[in-house]
């Protein structure tokens, strides 16, 4: 007995080495940061480079009650949800139809999945200049159909969606090729069973393809809402968060409050209620998803 609490501990043991690098990453890179940042949002002014004055929680009753604040809050909720949602339903139908024994199925998701691995900045210089109101070439389509031009980034009304329609264009071969990965793990036995049953091509989609993939979609959907809460690369790049703030999404105004206004810990505030409100989404989305499922 004594010498099998002995192995047990030497193992143990062991396993904590190994996992010491992992864990040490995680405290210095993850953990002291948030801690950090905590303090801060704490104090009044500069608390991490000059002068500060505690102010206890006046950081968060002052952000709570910025109307600001709230319209970037809700605008970053409505672009995050709007191109989660727009980027997952043609993701899957993509994947659906790229999972067939189609011609030249390869080339075609090389296409779609390439605008994903380009650098955001050269995705935004040529999207500027397709969607420049007197050079681009979408406008100049537009002409010679005798359509209406637009201001496609200029237009407070157009500029968050087509900002959206952007992320989305670039984002979706992602999505597509994790679905596809999914659809490829579901035994082929059941869509044999439901063709014998006289099931059609939609009816096997909806009934088995799309419950079956709900694991892959809250994956999906997690990973987008998360990284399109914390964007701030497409604001600055495509509309410098204009016009007239229809684009300033939150994290582009705690960036501004941060480092063009010198509130650092009116900023650390903020990014510390950004993390609360990503971990209920994220809650909610695990609530809403998060479901079992049996082949």
């Amino acid at each position: 007995m004594k010498l099998l609490k002995n192995w047990r501990f030497r193992q143990g043991l062991l396993a904590y080495l190994l996992l010491l690098p992992a864990i040490a990453y995680f405290l210095l890179y993850f953990f002291y940061p948030i801690a950090v940042e905590l303090w801060a949002s704490l104090f009044r002014g500069r608390p991490l480079i000059g002068e500060a004055q505690f102010a206890g929680l006046g950081n968060y009753i002052e952000a709570l009650t910025d109307p600001r604040v709230r319209a970037a809050f809700i605008r970053t909720v409505i672009f995050a949800v709007s191109a989660t949602v727009l980027t997952l339903i043609p993701a899957l139908g993509l994947a659906a139809i790229l999972s067939g024994p189609i011609k030249a199925r390869d080339a075609i998701r090389a296409i779609i999945f390439f605008p994903y691995i380009i650098s955001f900045v050269i995705v935004a210089l040529m999207w500027k200049s397709i969607l420049d109101p007197y050079t681009g070439i979408l406008n100049n389509v537009l002409m010679t159909l005798n359509l209406p031009t637009q201001n496609w980034l200029s237009t407070p009304s157009a500029a968050l969606p087509t900002m959206i329609g952007i992320v989305v264009w670039k984002d979706i071969g992602y999505a597509m090729l994790i679905y596809i990965a999914g659809i490829q793990g579901i035994p082929q036995h059941l869509y044999e069973a439901a063709a014998l049953d006289g099931a059609t091509r939609w009816q096997m989609f909806t009934k088995i393809t799309v419950p079956l993939l709900v694991p892959t979609t809250l994956f999906i959907a997690v990973i987008s809402t998360i990284s399109h809460l914390q964007d701030i690369t497409a604001p600055i790049l495509l509309t410098g968060g204009g016009p007239a703030d229809a684009t300033r999404l939150y994290s582009l105004h705690v960036y501004e409050t941060a480092f063009r206004e010198l509130n650092i810990g009116y900023a650390s505030a903020l990014s510390f209620l950004m993390l609360i409100a990503i971990m209920l989404i994220t809650y909610l989305q695990f609530k809403l998803l998060n479901k079992e499922v049996v082949y």
